[in-house]
């Protein structure tokens, strides 16, 4: 696998170069060692015979939905600890000498605002540590099983935090709770893409990025409810839901992504010679076998290294990547802010809910959308820049707007439009990601993505905007030049446009495909053709 794994070569012997041109059929298998020619068979025979007897239970859809609701859960957990529910508030005392009990986590604890911002954003340090080790990690072990392991850390990190007794218990927690997500957002797009039908490929995207924000509504109502309760309950119940997902990772048949090769597989690649193929000559055949052996760490980050070096020379990937730090510094900031800058601008009883549900609505209609109409226009690489522009551009005209409406109802109407409009980016960008890229580095491209939109965008964002609220003392106006970051997202989309740009979806990678793996490459799909009479 790749051009660090070891393989020892043993040549099947084409015939001989003055032999006749047109030579029986049998010809080749007859130069082939015996030894070598009844192994071979026996390992092409014995991966249709597994399949048969072993079929993996997915299916396509099922694939879809169930990576659609292990995202849900996700986002539901960043939307609860965010809640008043859950997140709650301190004690606080009046002048006269009355003191109100604190509630949810804040109050527990007794933490300040800082202690307060810091756990609710611990989990991106993990995120940001294991999300590129994830990625390179599924070179050499089965990404498939990876989403197993990271979802058994989730859990259990989840779990803890409803068993955290101060600060520091539930800050370690939530770092953990990041490095379980890791693995999943890194892999799990990859397989999506991978087994969604070709003429659907971003509207399934579309489906899987909808939960985010759906998640993240659905977390803030969530919490409240739960919270009411008791705030520990909220990770107790998370926990119990994605326990399933975690002996699913583990029990159900293993899938493949494109570009990847189980270690200690053997390979039958065909070498064809252009002089040959032109000629109508044979093609000859050889067998490769990967070396299972253990690579030395020093090896490894040579690697990481240097797909790291190929990722930041590719411009299509920095500009993307560009544009969608510019976009989730925004949309970071909308989530964060936005019920309390529309409760002092429009004094809005209800924000959270309304905030809420506007949200939650243009989520799932937006991103939809966009993955439906990039799959409409055919999906390419131009045409993603050409949508991420416009949508982004119109996007940030309404959402501008709305906030020099005075009304309550006029901001509410350009506001969710524009909404729809920005979240209709949400499929268009990752599929950039993962086709300007080969195979084998998509999990490591959309760990970068991930990375440096948390890093750049959304966890410096809160603070900043917080910044600049407390100096100017005007939400309208902050809101303002928030929204006004939206139009440099689209003029870094814009330049896309003319970049020359390849879809590498098909591109054959530096990590040879075995037999069994072509059959892997889109297991779901040709499996159901295959059971098919």
């Amino acid at each position: 696998m790749g051009e660090e794994n070891k393989k020892a070569e043993v040549p099947i012997l084409s015939p001989e170069p003055n032999a006749d041109p047109k030579p029986e059929p049998e010809a080749p298998s007859t130069s082939v060692p015996v030894e070598i020619e009844k192994e071979t068979e026996k390992d092409m025979a014995r991966a249709p015979a597994t399949s048969a007897s072993n079929p993996s239970w997915f299916t396509p859809k099922r694939l879809l939905v169930i990576f659609c609701i292990i995202n849900l859960i996700n986002y539901v957990d960043r939307g609860a600890i965010a809640s008043n529910g859950v997140n709650g508030s301190r004690k606080t005392c009046s002048k006269d000498g009355k003191c109100t009990a604190g509630s949810g986590i804040q109050g527990d604890f007794d933490l300040n605002n800082f202690e307060d911002g810091v756990i609710s954003s611990a989990f991106m340090v993990g995120l940001l540590v294991a999300s590129p080790i994830f990625a390179s990690a599924a070179k050499s072990v089965n990404p498939f099983r990876l989403i197993g392991v990271g979802l058994t850390v989730w859990t259990l990190a989840v779990a803890f935090c409803g068993f955290s007794f101060n600060f520091w218990s539930i800050a370690v927690s939530r770092m953990l709770v990041g490095v379980g997500e890791a693995s999943f957002i890194s892999l799990a797009a990859p397989f999506i893409d991978d087994n969604a039908p070709v003429s659907q490929r971003t509207s399934w995207l579309g489906a899987f990025y909808m939960c985010i924000p759906t998640g993240i509504a659905v977390g803030y109502v969530y919490g409240g409810l739960i919270g009411g309760y008791n705030w520990r309950w909220a990770f107790f119940v998370e926990a119990i839901f994605m326990l399933p997902f975690v002996i699913l990772g583990f029990t159900m048949k293993p899938l493949h992504l494109k570009g990847f090769s189980p270690a200690g597989s053997k390979i039958a690649l065909p070498v064809v010679d252009d002089d040959a193929e032109e000629q109508g000559g044979e093609v000859s055949r050889r067998i490769q076998v990967e070396d299972e052996s253990p690579k030395p760490l020093g090896m490894g980050v040579k690697v990481f290294g240097k797909d790291m070096k190929v990722l930041l020379l590719d411009k299509v990937f920095v500009v993307n990547v560009l544009g969608y730090i510019a976009y989730n510094f925004v949309i970071g900031s909308y989530s964060y802010w936005g019920p309390k800058a529309g409760y002092n601008i429009y004094h809005m009883s209800n924000a959270d809910y309304m905030f809420g549900g506007v949200t939650a609505i243009c989520g799932i209609f937006g991103t939809l959308a966009g993955g439906l109409v990039l799959d409409r226009m055919t999906s390419t690489i131009p045409n993603a820049f050409k949508l991420l522009t416009v949508a982004t551009l119109f996007g940030a005209v309404f959402c501008f707007a709305a906030f020099c409406f005075k009304s309550l109802y006029a901001f509410l109407a350009f506001f969710a439009i524009g909404e729809l409009l920005v979240f209709a980016t949400q499929a268009p960008v990752n599929f950039v990601c993962l086709h300007c890229v080969k195979p084998s580095l998509r999990p490591l491209s959309m760990a970068i993505s991930t990375v440096s939109i948390h890093i750049f965008g959304d966890v410096p964002s809160s603070p900043l905007v917080g910044l600049l609220q407390d100096h100017i003392h005007n939400w309208r106006a902050t809101a303002l030049i928030l929204t006004s970051i939206l139009f440099l997202a689209a003029g870094i989309w814009f330049i896309g446009i003319f970049l020359h740009s390849v879809d590498r979806y098909n591109e054959d990678s530096d990590h040879s495909i075995t037999v069994v793996d072509k059959s892997n490459s889109t297991p779901l799909l040709e499996e159901k053709t295959t059971e098919t009479p």
